[in-house]
């Protein structure tokens, strides 16, 4: 077997790029190597459309693979082992790895699938998929073909220099290269939605910086910092970032004071809104990012939307609009950030909260309520105050 470990890594989308897919692929490979590097020994290339990583047989496998895994873009995962482009030598690795398959797994049947990358190979892939077949039957006496339903399906890659050998392909996130789609500005709570949205959005290679309000002395301080454990959750994937705090209890006070009861969630979307713009604009983020769904809060209707995005002029992506609650929760458990997000502690959300919200504003009616506000000077004042918190991945160790 090889000395070293070897990871396929296939790109997915990344593949469909034309003639920008060099540069998504560069980009993903870097990606690889920033999240493998802790492990120890790693080195990442590319190569016809492909990522190999090579790293020490020393390093725990499926921490490589759970890394790999962590990088937006990569489709799938196959652990590989590599022999000389020659029908003896791939017959020779062949039965070696199967061998060592029927030791761990049990395996008693299988059929070979072979692909002929390299056009210039004397064998065709049917060929080549029914030699190296009879010399595993031949090698590992226990096992019988099965092309249906088989215990295993061994994979043999033959390319230019090498031939690879596989058997799984454990699956990605898919996505694009982290990076490659702008930098978005995420309002983020200690919910259960804004963490998945924000993750969402990494996925399609957005870069992420955050914001979050609360409304201390009425939230608390473990109330935010379990928001900055929802954040190094999401950082895992997305890499550090900026978490921007904002206190909001003085805006709060002036909304509850001056304008209608009903109207209070409403004028407090449109501050966040307004304090989140101008902090994107401060950071070079070219969107603002929701976890926002449609409907779900009085605050989500349709109608309060379009009064919401009224007072930003920045694009406003919002991920989840259309998704199931059950759908967005089986998401944060996938992810990890379910447990976290359901831990019962406030936020500035439930803070003054109307006993019956308005459902469908009318924008002249909300404007007229905001005059009795000094917009500018408030959200100045809060942008001002902000507290800036640097998120590092959970378990990074910083």
């Amino acid at each position: 077997m090889n000395e070293k470990q070897i990871m396929i890594v296939r790109c997915g989308e990344v593949a469909l790029k034309g003639m920008n897919k060099p540069y998504f692929e560069r980009m993903l490979a870097d990606r690889i190597k920033r999240l493998t590097h802790r492990l120890g020994d790693v080195s990442v290339t590319r190569h016809e459309g492909l990522i190999f990583v090579h790293a020490d047989k020393e390093i725990d496998r499926q921490e490589l693979i759970k890394d790999i895994s962590k990088a937006f873009g990569v489709d799938s995962i196959s652990p590989a082992i590599e022999a000389e482009p020659d029908l003896d030598e791939i017959g020779k690795a062949a039965v070696e790895y199967m061998l060592d398959l029927i030791e761990k797994d049990g395996i008693k049947t299988f059929k070979v699938e072979a692909k002929r990358a390299d056009k210039s190979f004397p064998v065709k892939s049917p060929e080549i998929s029914r030699i190296i077949g009879a010399k595993v039957l031949i090698g590992c006496k226990v096992l019988k073909v099965d092309v249906h339903d088989p215990d295993c399906t061994l994979h043999v890659d033959v390319r230019k220099d090498r031939a690879y050998i596989y058997h799984e392909k454990i699956s990605g996130f898919g996505g694009l290269p982290l990076g490659t789609n702008g930098k978005g500005m995420s309002l983020l709570s200690g919910g259960i939605d804004s963490p998945v949205a924000t993750w969402m959005m990494a996925k399609r290679g957005m870069l992420i910086e955050a914001v979050h309000f609360h409304s201390y002395p009425y939230t608390s301080q473990r109330a935010q910092e379990k928001v900055e454990e929802l954040a190094s959750l999401v950082a895992v994937y997305c890499g550090r970032f900026k978490l921007h705090v904002i206190n909001l209890l003085p805006i709060q006070e002036q909304i509850v004071t001056n304008c209608p009861e009903d109207e209070t969630t409403i004028h407090v979307r449109r501050f966040m809104m307004r304090i989140a713009e101008k902090l994107a604009e401060k950071t070079d983020c070219g969107f603002l990012i929701t976890g926002e769904n449609l409907g779900q809060v009085a605050s989500q209707t349709a109608e309060a939307l379009v009064v919401t995005n009224q007072a930003v002029q920045l694009p406003v992506l919002r991920p989840l609009i259309a998704m199931d609650k059950v759908d967005i929760m089986d998401k944060a458990q996938e992810i990890g950030t379910y447990e976290t997000s359901i831990q019962p502690f406030e936020d500035c959300c439930t803070v003054f909260l109307p006993k019956h919200p308005v459902t469908k504003p009318k924008l002249d009616r909300i404007l007229k309520s905001e005059s009795a506000l000094d917009v500018d000077k408030l959200v100045e004042d809060a942008v001002n105050s902000e507290e800036i918190i640097e998120i590092y991945p959970a378990g990074s160790g910083q």
